[in-house]
C-alpha cells in the first residue's frame, strides 16, 4: 500500500519463519518452468501452497512490480494455474487478463521542499525528510510561496458535525495534517471511534478531502502510532515509480501534490511559527477545532517522469451448476514493490505479501474445481494489481466487473497468509462488520478457534488491501486469517513473530523461508473454503450489519437488481 499493513500488530501466524536471508534459500531463483516438476494435490495441502509461495517469491519475479518483466512471469504463472486447475477465463474479450491502463510517475529523488518563514529559508530532502508526487500525470508541478495551513486531521463529516476546514479559502494554500482520525491520539472514545480508525483517518481520503477543498497541496506529518508504520515505509512505498488509473478511470479528486513529512520536520516547522506541535494535536482532537495559519510558506519544482502503460488483473470463474450468474469472489493482489537501486539485496520479493495470498486462492479454486458436488453458484477467483499503489486494480475491476456486482454474494479476500503454524484465534479485521461473519464463526467453532478483531484497530486496515473496494460499492467483504494465540508457544510466541515480522515488511528481507510452519496456513484456507461454499450452495445473501455505512449502498443495489436485500 503504497500499503502500509499492520506492522505493530500483525497476526503473528504472518511471521514466526520469516527470518532466513534469502542467501539461505537455494531455491529462491528456480525459474518459472520449474513448476512442472510438483504434482499437485486436489485438496489444499502445505506441500502446493508452499510450492506456489516459493515461485512467486524467487528473484526469478524480480518483485513483481506491475509494468515491468516480474509482471509478465508473475501473471502467466497464474493464468497456468488457473487453466491447470481447469476454471474459465474471466478476463477481457473472454481472455484470462483484464487490462488495467494506468500512468507511471517517478518522481525525481532530488527534489527539495523550500520552506520559508520568520526563523528564514529551510530546504527539505527527499526520502529524509519528506516525500512529495503527483497524481496529475504532468511531468512538471510547481508551486511558489504556498501559504501552509494546519487543518487538524483533515476530515469533513457532517455527521460527526465536524469539520476542520469550517470557513477555510485554500485557494493557492498547502494544508498540513495529521494521520489518523480525531479521537485517536487525546486516546477519547467519544471522538469518531476514538482509537479504532475509521476511513476518515485514511491518508487516501485525507488527500481527496484536500483536493476536494481546493488546496495545491497537502502534506500529512508522520507518526508510527498513528500511521501504525514506520517513516522508513513511507520512504520505500512512494520511492521510486508510482502507478495511478488514468484520471478519466478514476472518479476521486486529485491534488496538484501531495506527501508527507516526518515528525521532526513538523515539530521544528510548528515552532518557527511560535506553536507546539503536542498542543495543537491536543487543539485538533477538539470539536470546534479551527484551521491554524502557520506563518511559513512552501514551494517546490516537482519533476517527474511519466508514462503510460498498463497492468493486468487475472481473472478465473468456476460457472455454478443452478445460479450461474450469481458468484461468490475470493480476491488476493500479485503485486509487490519490484527493484529498487542500490547495494545488497535490491529485490523486494513480498513473499508474505502477498505471494502468501495468491498462492491460497489458488489451493482453495482447486478444491472448488474438484470437489463434489460441484458449487451452484459462480466461483471468481480474482488476482490483482497495483493493490500496493493504491488498491487500483481492484478498484477497475469494481468500476468494470467480469460479474455484476449486485449479483456478488460476498467478498472473501486474502493478504499476508499467516505463517507460525496454527492459532487458537482467528483474526477477524474490521470484525463486526457483515453478515459473513457469523458465517465463518460456524467454521472457527468446528476449528476450536475465536474469532477475534485485529490487535491495532487504530490501524484502520479494513481500508488498506483490496476488499475495501467492494464494500465501498455496497459488497460484503470479509478479511480474516490466522491470529496471535500460537498453538505452539501462545502469545508470546505471537509477539515475538509480529515484532520480527515488523522489520521486514516492505524490505527485501520478506523472502520465501522453507522453514515455515504452514500447517496454520490449511486451517485458514478449509475455513474461508467453507464460507464460500456455504454461500454457493445454500442461496443466502448475506448482508452489512445494521449502522453499517455501507449497508445502504448494498439495500439499493439488490433492490435495483429485484432481490432482497
Amino acid at each position: 500500500m503504497r500499503k502500509p499493513l499492520l506492522l505493530l500488530a500483525l497476526p503473528a501466524a504472518l511471521v514466526l519463519a520469516a527470518c532466513s536471508d534469502k542467501t539461505a534459500t537455494p531455491d529462491a531463483a528456480t525459474p518459472p518452468d520449474a513448476q512442472a516438476a510438483h504434482t499437485f494435490s486436489p485438496d489444499i495441502t502445505t506441500g502446493d501452497f508452499d510450492e506456489m509461495v516459493r515461485m512467486l517469491a524467487s528473484d526469478e519475479f524480480e518483485g513483481r512490480a506491475p509494468g515491468t518483466a516480474g509482471e509478465d512471469k508473475t501473471v502467466e504463472y497464474i493464468k497456468a494455474q488457473f487453466e491447470r486447475i481447469g476454471l474459465q477465463p474471466g478476463g477481457d474479450n473472454n481472455d484470462w487478463y483484464q487490462t488495467v491502463p494506468m500512468v507511471e510517475t517517478t518522481a525525481d529523488p532530488s527534489t527539495v521542499l523550500r520552506l520559508r518563514n520568520d526563523a528564514g529559508a529551510r530546504e527539505l530532502k527527499f526520502g529524509d525528510e519528506m516525500v512529495i508526487g503527483t497524481r496529475t500525470g504532468q511531468p512538471e508541478i510547481n508551486v511558489v510561496d504556498s501559504e501552509l495551513v494546519f487543518v487538524g486531521y483533515g476530515v469533513d463529516a457532517p455527521e460527526q458535525n465536524w469539520n476542520d476546514y469550517a470557513g477555510l479559502d485554500l485557494k493557492g494554500k498547502t494544508v498540513v495534517m495529521l494521520v489518523n482520525d480525531p479521537g485517536f491520539h487525546a486516546n477519547d472514545a467519544t471522538l469518531f471511534d476514538g482509537e479504532k480508525m475509521t476511513y476518515y483517518g485514511r491518508w487516501t481520503y485525507k488527500f481527496e478531502e484536500a483536493a476536494r477543498k481546493g488546496a495545491v497541496a497537502a502534506l500529512i506529518i508522520h507518526d508510527t502510532p498513528g500511521a501504525s508504520y514506520g517513516w522508513d515505509v513511507v520512504k520505500n512505498s512512494w520511492s521510486g515509480a508510482q502507478f495511478d488509473l488514468r484520471a478519466e478511470d478514476d472518479p476521486e479528486p486529485r491534488l496538484p501534490a501531495q506527501g508527507w513529512i516526518t515528525g521532526d520536520v513538523a515539530k521544528q516547522l510548528f515552532a518557527d511559527a511560535g506553536l507546539d506541535l503536542d498542543e495543537q494535536i491536543k487543539a485538533a482532537n477538539t470539536r470546534g477545532f479551527k484551521p491554524v495559519p502557520l506563518n511559513a510558506t512552501v514551494g517546490f519544482d516537482l519533476k517527474s517522469t511519466i508514462a503510460e502503460k498498463s497492468s493486468r488483473n487475472v481473472v478465473g470463474i468456476l460457472p455454478g451448476t443452478e445460479a450461474p450468474d450469481e458468484s461468490i469472489l475470493y480476491l488476493a493482489h500479485w503485486d509487490h514493490l519490484g527493484k529498487h537501486e542500490g547495494e545488497g539485496d535490491t529485490i523486494y520479493n513480498g513473499a508474505i505479501d502477498n505471494a502468501t495470498g495468491v498462492a491460497g486462492i489458488i489451493e482453495i479454486a482447486e478444491k472448488f474445481a474438484t470437489a463434489e458436488p460441484k458449487p451452484k453458484r459462480s466461483l471468481v477467483f480474482l488476482a490483482v494489481t497495483l493493490e500496493e499503489s493504491g488498491l487500483l486494480g481492484s478498484k477497475y475491476y469494481v468500476a468494470q466487473p467480469s460479474m455484476g456486482l449486485a449479483q456478488t454474494v460476498g467478498v472473501i479476500n486474502l493478504d499476508a497468509m499467516s505463517v507460525a503454524g496454527p492459532s487458537r484465534d482467528f483474526v477477524v479485521t474490521g470484525m463486526g462488520n457483515s453478515e459473513l461473519e457469523d458465517i465463518l464463526k460456524t467454521y472457527a467453532d468446528q476449528q476450536n478457534r475465536t474469532l477475534v478483531e485485529e490487535g491495532n484497530t487504530a490501524g484502520g486496515f479494513y481500508f488498506r488491501s483490496d476488499h475495501f473496494n467492494f464494500a465501498k460499492a455496497g459488497v460484503p467483504a470479509l478479511y480474516a486469517k490466522g491470529g496471535n494465540d500460537l498453538v505452539d508457544g501462545g502469545a508470546a510466541a505471537g509477539k515475538a513473530a509480529t515484532d520480527d515480522y515488523a522489520t521486514r515488511y516492505h524490505q527485501p528481507s520478506d523472502t520465501y523461508n522453507p522453514d515455515w510452519n504452514l500447517d496454520g496456513v490449511v486451517q485458514d484456507l478449509e475455513a474461508l473454503y467453507g464460507v464460500g461454499r456455504t454461500l454457493a450452495d445454500d442461496g443466502q445473501w448475506p448482508n452489512w450489519y445494521e449502522g453499517n455505512p455501507f449497508k445502504a449502498a448494498r439495500d439499493q443495489m439488490r433492490s435495483e437488481a429485484g432481490g432482497a436485500p
